[in-house]
């Protein structure tokens, strides 16, 4: 609940346990690759997952300071280089 009007869950949200492991999926990838940078159509293909869902995931890995986007739109790794 928000103030006081309660806010109908959104048909587009997943359980916890599987947004934590979609989060720590993407993370590998990221470990795995730390050159890697994807668009974000591309990281919906790489990631199997729809356009919200991976729009949702990046937004979040760029706030915890794990990924940047680049001026281009490209998301890679923060503190890596090319």
């Amino acid at each position: 609940m928000i103030g006081d009007r309660w806010h109908a869950r959104s048909p587009e949200r997943i359980p916890d346990i599987l947004w934590q492991a979609m989060m720590r999926r993407v993370r590998g990838e990221f470990d795995e690759m730390p050159c890697l940078r994807v668009t974000p159509d591309q990281a919906r293909v790489l990631f199997g997952v729809s356009a919200d869902t991976s729009d949702w995931i990046l937004s979040r890995l760029v706030q915890d300071g794990f990924l940047v986007q680049t001026p281009d739109g490209q998301y890679t790794r923060r503190n890596t280089t090319p």
